[in-house]
């Protein structure tokens, strides 16, 4: 897995990131973003930027462009909780090499237009305010932890019960009285409760 998400990240830092078909340069460009955001890397807001220009720019449709924003924020969600879930292993090395990218190279003008690294300039279809997409005070990696440590779910409140010891709550849809059901360590039978 490592290997995977070390060779996209090679690929987005060297020109092969331009010759990648549109819907993989943003899952890739989101992948990078999740490592980012996880690992708290100090140049994350820009790259932030950067990415979501690059997928405005280059974006060949408004349908095309929902489907690779939207394809972005999925493989930055799936990076940012596999971090969490590997308790963040190796984010020194990874937030290092994050802010090393070749991507802080490129400008950014006003109306949406990039000029890469490489000197390819990336006029976007429709210009639009380059500064109104990305807001550098979002708490970002606040908001992704709230997410992922949110305890609602569409589950009912459920007690375990193991004949003298409570095991676990599961307490979920606050806004709705929850049912609560018994569950017992070797059910004879299973009480519902309203």
């Amino acid at each position: 897995m490592k290997k995977i998400w070390f060779l996209l990240f090679f690929l987005t830092t060297t020109p092969a990131l331009a010759q990648m078909p549109y819907m993989e340069e943003a899952k890739a460009l989101g992948i990078i973003a999740g490592q980012g955001l996880a690992c708290e890397a100090s140049k994350y807001k820009t790259f932030e930027l950067l990415a979501r220009a690059i997928i405005l720019t280059k974006s060949p449709s408004d349908i095309q462009q929902n489907a690779a924003l939207k394809a972005y924020l999925e493989k930055k969600a799936d990076v940012f909780v596999s971090k969490q879930l590997d308790n963040f292993a190796d984010c020194a090395n990874i937030a290092q090499r994050f802010d090393n990218q070749q991507i802080f190279q490129a400008t950014l003008y006003a109306d949406g237009t990039l000029k890469m690294p490489d000197g390819q300039i990336l006029t976007p279809r429709k210009p639009y305010d380059a500064s109104a997409i990305y807001d550098f005070k979002a708490q970002d990696l606040q908001h992704a932890n709230a997410i992922y440590n949110n305890p609602k779910s569409n589950t009912n409140k459920i007690n375990f019960i193991d004949k003298t010891v409570d095991v676990g709550n599961q307490y979920n849809n606050f806004e709705q009285q929850p049912t609560t059901q018994k569950i017992i360590a070797s059910p004879t039978r299973i009480v519902r409760q309203k």
